[in-house]
């Protein structure tokens, strides 16, 4: 069995998916994305791998290099599929609303004037997100037509197609928390509430974590989630509230977990690298099929 990590800089995270794959004795490599150069004609030194870990800082990196090894019959945890769906707020929006799962409500627009004119028929608050972004960065909350001309005009003129596509959702009054689950294989490993007295509740932001209990309920939704984007390793953002109960607010594919594993003492790292093995096994059989 041999299996690479593909990463940018190392973090705590991929320290201990290293550690947890020394533990094992299994032999690995690290794989800088900044230094990746893909022939899509010939897999070369790739075919070696039975399996690859992904943990890019680069959305865009990650996405395409996954791309290219899956289309080589190469895995990756996640699958490329998976990261297009979760990368991607309108996708997950979709596929969340495809599989019937509880999320606040979510316009789309295309233009300065079309946002404005929504969200006055809305109605203030609203929050506006970039359909590609993390760790809770630019985002707005609007709360008046002064502040939404402003915003979208600039997002507008920043040029980025994907900045000109304007994802407006409700605010939800959340109780100055949300909730971030972790779901590996078809197990809701644990889960953490995240705090703060800003709107913006993220840990990256400055969010306090805090041991959530992973009730049926939660479990429930948390996994019907992680289907719905393809399933894999998979953190889901939820919301609370008052009287529709469970929202799921975002799905993301390469989440950390620095925080969580000494909180929850639960060893994601370790259970991230029994994952990719049993996803390797998978191919195995698949390959063997296939030569008879």
């Amino acid at each position: 069995m041999k299996i690479a990590v593909l990463c940018s800089r190392i973090r705590v995270e991929e320290k201990w998916i290293f550690e947890a794959l020394e533990k094992r004795n299994l032999a690995y490599d690290r794989v800088d994305d900044r230094q990746v150069v893909l022939n899509i004609a010939d897999p070369g030194a790739w075919s070696q791998y039975d399996v690859v870990i992904e943990r890019s800082l680069s959305y865009k990196s990650g996405l395409y290099i996954t791309q290219v090894l899956n289309a080589w019959g190469i895995p990756t945890v996640n699958m490329a599929k998976v990261a297009a769906t979760c990368g991607d707020k309108l996708s997950s929006s979709v596929a969340l609303q495809l599989a019937h799962i509880p999320q606040p409500d979510v316009w789309i627009t295309f233009t300065p004037q079309a946002g404005v004119e929504t969200i006055e028929r809305i109605g203030y608050p609203v929050v506006l997100k970039p359909v590609v972004g993390s760790w809770g960065r630019l985002l707005s909350k609007i709360n008046d037509r002064d502040a939404a001309e402003a915003v979208l005009e600039h997002k507008d003129t920043l040029g980025s197609f994907q900045h000109s596509v304007f994802y407006i959702q409700e605010f939800v009054k959340k109780p100055s928390r949300d909730i971030r689950t972790f779901v590996i294989g078809d197990r809701t490993v644990c889960a953490i509430y995240r705090s703060s007295e800003h709107w913006i509740t993220n840990t990256a932001r400055g969010g306090k974590a805090e041991v959530c209990p992973v009730t049926p309920e939660l479990d429930q939704i948390s996994q019907a989630a992680a289907r719905a984007v393809g399933g894999g390793v998979i953190a889901v953002d939820i919301l609370e509230d008052e009287e529709r109960g469970y929202l799921v607010n975002e799905v993301n594919h390469t989440m950390e977990f620095h925080s969580t594993v000494p909180l929850t003492g639960v060893d994601i790292p370790g259970m991230i690298v029994e994952y990719a093995l049993e996803v390797a096994r998978q191919r195995k059989p698949a390959e063997a099929a296939a030569v008879h």
